[in-house]
């Protein structure tokens, strides 16, 4: 079974295509990272496949089912910006929260089965020792983490990042990168992503979009794929392991650089 299926996708705001006749399947247990430029429509592709967003034309089924049907099978991380980082909650409590379906009442209290979870999650992903530390003491990388585990806390068949590693360091999105890649075994992943040189090694597909889907493949992309992604020459240039961008290519005419 496919985790996730797009059939001719459009989405706008208000005037404005955001999203341009996507087609784009998922298979269970792959590993996804959607590139493309700021406004290039990723981050509105989560949405709609989230239900966030409505969709003016097209289809989406999640293992099967339409996604409003079973939008309970994904767990979704947000980008790290988006989180007040100065709301005064522990890390135990924000992952219990992943617990919640239908908002926190004012009365609501968690059960040990839900507490107990919430303690395991916390051990997998690395920060056990920091389950009653107040957030705002947290480095990006353990924030992260622990978006991470509550987003777990529901079991999900697919989970869903927008830009995990934008606002950590080099160690910690290494890191982030190894924990994805174990989860990954039972886990399908999408993440998004407008930095070309976050790619992983973890990574087992790549999909390019700029309003239309550019790309849909093996990650060692073709100059030619950056190219068109972009709307002018660009030139990557990669250090080591175990990020991959391009296979060694010849030529001097690209006119910037990233790395």
């Amino acid at each position: 079974m496919n985790a996730l299926e797009i059939k001719d996708l459009d989405v706008y705001y208000g005037q404005l295509q955001a999203i341009e006749k996507v087609n784009l399947i998922v298979r269970e247990r792959d590993f996804l990272a959607i590139m493309g430029p700021n406004g290039g429509g990723k981050s509105t592709l989560l949405k709609a496949i989230l239900g966030l967003v409505p969709i003016e034309n097209g289809e989406i089924k999640i293992l099967g089912g339409n996604n409003k049907k079973n939008r309970h099978l994904i767990g979704y991380v947000p980008q790290f910006s988006s989180v007040d980082k100065n709301f005064p909650i522990t890390v135990i409590e924000v992952v219990l929260l992943g617990a919640l379906n239908k908002g926190l009442s004012f009365f609501h209290k968690f059960t040990e089965e839900q507490r107990g979870k919430a303690r395991e999650l916390l051990e997998k992903v690395g920060l056990d020792k920091l389950a009653n530390r107040s957030i705002s003491q947290l480095s990006g990388g353990e924030f992260q983490k622990m978006l991470i585990a509550r987003a777990l806390m529901t079991e999900p068949k697919l989970l869903i990042l927008d830009e995990p590693t934008a606002s950590v360091d080099a160690k910690a999105s290494q890191d982030i990168y190894n924990l994805l890649g174990a989860l990954n075994k039972k886990i399908t992943i999408i993440m998004v992503t407008h930095n070309v040189m976050a790619i992983s090694s973890y990574v087992k597909g790549l999909a390019c979009l700029n309003v239309g889907l550019v790309y849909h493949g093996d990650p060692e992309i073709s100059e030619e794929v950056v190219n068109s992604l972009f709307g002018c020459p660009v030139e990557l240039v990669a250090h080591g392991v175990p990020h991959r961008v391009l296979k060694e290519h010849e030529g001097d005419n690209n006119v910037s650089g990233l790395n």
